[in-house]
């Protein structure tokens, strides 16, 4: 059994100015999506220049921040927006839906590919593999949080809480206990499946020409069965809970369309007049 470090979510304090580990988790996530875009744009017959992937990621950093916020807000935390309105701007208190920050990516590029006169999925190939590694990094930064924990274990790699910090997870422990009984860190586990794991997947599935859409769609069906996975293990936001069947939640419920749109899209890119027709850029 492992024991949380408890870190403190503020990285550094300059007077009034206090920088968490959280936000600057997401700086390193859109500095690798750069560094990666800028990359990937210096490949011969990659079609984009440099100046297109920084608009691309500037684009790209709106619409997670917006789209990640507003998302979690509507889909996990209304009762927070109906107590204080003021909660949906408190990014740095955590709280960021990565569907959410998906439908506000796929509005960033598809303003990109208006603006560039490119396709969209030309964009959404080019994009894909750029998100894994914030999505590691993010998820390092629920760690830190010490948010989005999983269930109970007895695996000899669970995580003991400590009761001072995490009272909600010893409240049925004899008064005076110190340390939690072990439970899943799910959040290291989706940095390692829908981080470092779909990063590797899809960075060596698009080294090479790919059909349209197949880059995007294998994203998508990763992403989501990674996701759907460790749901099994990790518990639900306590005002929600399980919505059905006892175990089924919010973030699997929101992972199926993705599941079946990324099956969807991989099975049209790779029909034969499609694949003999068209190639991807990625």
């Amino acid at each position: 059994m492992l024991t949380y470090p408890d870190i403190d979510p503020i990285a550094l304090s300059l007077g009034p100015l206090r920088v968490h580990w959280y936000g600057l988790m997401y700086l390193i996530g859109f500095a690798a999506a750069w560094g990666l875009g800028r990359w990937r744009a210096a490949r011969p017959g990659s079609g984009w220049s440099a100046e297109q992937v920084d608009d691309l990621v500037f684009y790209g950093i709106v619409g997670v921040i917006a789209g990640g916020r507003l998302g979690y807000m509507f889909f996990y935390g209304f009762d927070q927006i109906l107590a204080n309105p003021l909660n949906l701007f408190k990014v740095w208190e955590g709280g960021m839906s990565f569907h959410g920050g998906l439908l506000g990516v796929i509005i960033a590029m598809a303003l990109i590919a208006r603006r560039f006169g490119m396709r969209f999925f030309q964009v959404a190939d080019f994009a894909a593999p750029l998100v894994p590694l914030g999505l590691l990094a993010g998820r390092i930064g629920n760690f830190i949080n010490g948010e989005l924990w999983g269930q109970r274990t007895t695996l000899p790699w669970g995580v003991s809480l400590p009761c001072a910090s995490f009272p909600h997870q010893c409240a049925d422990l004899p008064a005076g206990a110190l340390w939690s009984p072990a439970v899943h860190a799910s959040q290291l586990y989706e940095a390692a499946l829908e981080g470092l794991a779909l990063f590797v997947i899809l960075w060596l599935f698009s080294r090479r020409p790919r059909p349209v859409m197949a880059v995007s769609g294998l994203f998508l069906l990763g992403y989501g069965v990674f996701r759907f996975l460790v749901e099994l293990v990790r518990l639900p936001d306590a005002h929600i809970g399980y919505l059905a069947f006892g175990w089924l939640t919010m973030g699997q419920l929101l992972t199926l369309p993705m599941i079946l749109g990324g099956a969807l899209m991989l099975a049209l890119a790779y029909r034969p007049r499609r694949a003999g027709r068209e190639s991807s850029d990625a």
